[in-house]
């Protein structure tokens, strides 16, 4: 794929997108792991949690960056890169 297609600037905007939020989820689903962890007392439950949270982050992040840039082409807004 050349350089300049959709689907690289997608990837580049989405990992901008994950790491602008990574400290911030990151306790989040550390708490709930460990709420998870000390209410219920299973590891395996737990794991669960903490493995579907971080794959909601991702997901979160990509689709955070496909609405921003869908907002940036309709107000016509170039993205700074």
């Amino acid at each position: 794929m050349p350089q300049g297609t959709s689907f690289n600037t997608e990837g580049e905007d989405m990992w901008k997108q994950y790491k602008k939020t990574f400290s911030g989820m990151q306790v989040i689903i550390g708490l709930v792991t460990l709420g998870i962890l000390l209410w219920r007392h299973a590891w395996d439950l737990a794991g669960v949690f903490f493995i579907t949270m971080q794959i909601g982050a991702v997901l979160g992040a990509l689709w955070g960056a496909r609405l921003k840039n869908k907002l940036d082409r309709t107000t016509g807004e170039v993205a700074l890169r």
